[in-house]
């Protein structure tokens, strides 16, 4: 039950406690039913604000409407967050702390006392002395991602219902699930939400807005090797397990995750499985441009190939699953979502900066699927990771940049 009190810190303390953690080991969606627990949750607070269409489809989805109140013709715009958390580590048990006040030290987390937030390695921090910071314990990650932009757009949605004599168009707000294991937007209905442009609340550090991101494809590269007794092996057998390691140890070290920054992409090893007879692995390929991609792909088959005619007994397959693409293509045909949304950040009291993301959101599978959509801050830091935290006013700030981003919509049409 929503209160009439409610902040935006009331309500991310409320949301993080339930543990929604998405499993790339399943094909459902939502891949745990648990994520739905938080979805409901958020229906029954939307119903209760008045929004009276919010409703949980079969897949976790939530999406409700604030509806128009002016008369000019304003298009529809959409916010949008995920409910899940990654898999990355555990969220079952979430105890949030929040540090009042920061004073510029180390933050300990109680739950874990080797585990300290630093502003060493966490330089940002150094920014917000004075403000109230939100952790875990040290022993679940916080949930930050996404919850921090989850409790964002229900806070502004709850301002404008209260605020009726602020004039906007009609407003969308989508809630997704799995995208942490990157299927948030497959069963979204684009149909059903009617959105002409969106914004998913899902970055990092305050008064960012991205609106580019890595195009990302995955490689299964499987190895069928001559399995043998080992006994009688000699110049025989042709270990799958052994032939895969050869091929991750010659992936080029400069084309690493931990090698690379800014504009750079990485080839990345994300499994590897196997037995003597069969091996299999997963890879993630990143670049900024498609062309990035192909050349990383032809490089890395041009290794597979070069480790396999070693063992002319094995054979191999190569195959390349897109999982998304660069949202800049699409963004720069409508300009003006961008240019709103840098301009409310500066109404909110921010300098804007934009930038690239190494990584994806959401908003890039939306983007290609036509819904042009960048992304904008929540606050939020140390993703994925049990030193998560989160600036409470910077998530006050997000709001403020989602209520300006709504007029400024509204005001601009004729």
């Amino acid at each position: 039950m929503t209160l009439s009190n409610d902040t935006v810190l009331s309500r991310f303390l409320r949301y993080v406690v339930v543990d929604t953690q998405s499993d790339p080991a399943s094909s459902a969606q939502p891949s745990t039913e648990k994520q739905t627990d938080l979805a409901r949750i958020l229906v029954s607070e939307l119903l209760d604000m008045g929004l009276s269409d919010a409703h949980m489809d079969e897949h976790g989805n939530v999406y409700a409407t604030l509806p128009s109140n002016t008369e000019k013709d304003v298009p529809v715009i959409c916010f949008c967050s995920h409910v899940d958390t990654a898999p990355d580590f555990t969220g079952t048990g979430v105890k949030p702390q929040v540090v009042k006040n920061y004073d510029g030290g180390d933050i300990a987390l109680p739950g874990d006392r080797e585990r300290v937030i630093r502003p060493s390695e966490h330089p940002e921090l150094l920014n917000l002395i004075g403000n109230d910071i939100v952790t875990s314990d040290g022993t679940t990650l916080l949930g930050a991602d996404d919850k921090a932009g989850v409790a964002e757009i229900m806070t502004a949605a709850a301002w404008f219902m209260a605020h009726p004599e602020v004039k906007h168009g009609t407003v969308k707000l989508l809630f997704t699930t799995d995208e942490e294991i990157g299927r948030g937007a497959d069963k979204v209905n684009l149909e059903k939400l009617g959105a002409r442009f969106a914004y998913t609340m899902d970055g990092s550090t305050a008064g960012d807005i991205e609106n580019e991101t890595f195009s990302a494809d995955g490689v299964e590269i499987e190895i069928a090797g001559v399995a043998m007794h080992p006994g009688f092996a000699k110049d025989r057998m042709e270990n799958a397990i052994k032939i895969a390691s050869e091929i991750v140890a010659r992936l080029p070290k400069s084309l690493s995750p931990e090698r690379t920054e800014g504009r750079q992409g990485f080839m990345h090893p994300v499994s590897l499985e196997g037995s003597m007879e069969k091996a299999t692995i997963g890879l993630i390929i990143r670049d900024f441009a498609d062309e990035g991609l192909k050349e990383k792909e032809t490089l890395l088959e041009g290794i597979v190939g070069t480790v396999m005619a070693d063992y002319p007994g094995s054979t191999y397959t190569f195959k390349v699953r897109q999982q998304y693409r660069n949202m800049k293509v699409v963004l720069d045909r409508t300009p003006e979502v961008v240019h709103y949304a840098v301009e409310a950040v500066r109404r909110a009291g921010m300098a804007p900066k934009l930038g690239s993301i190494r990584g994806g959101t959401d908003g890039a599978r939306l983007s290609f699927m036509g819904l042009p959509c960048p992304n904008i801050f929540t606050g939020g830091h140390a993703y994925h990771s049990p030193l998560e935290w989160v600036s409470v006013q910077d998530m006050e700030k997000a709001v403020k940049t989602i209520l300006e981003l709504v007029k400024i919509w509204e005001e601009r049409q004729a």
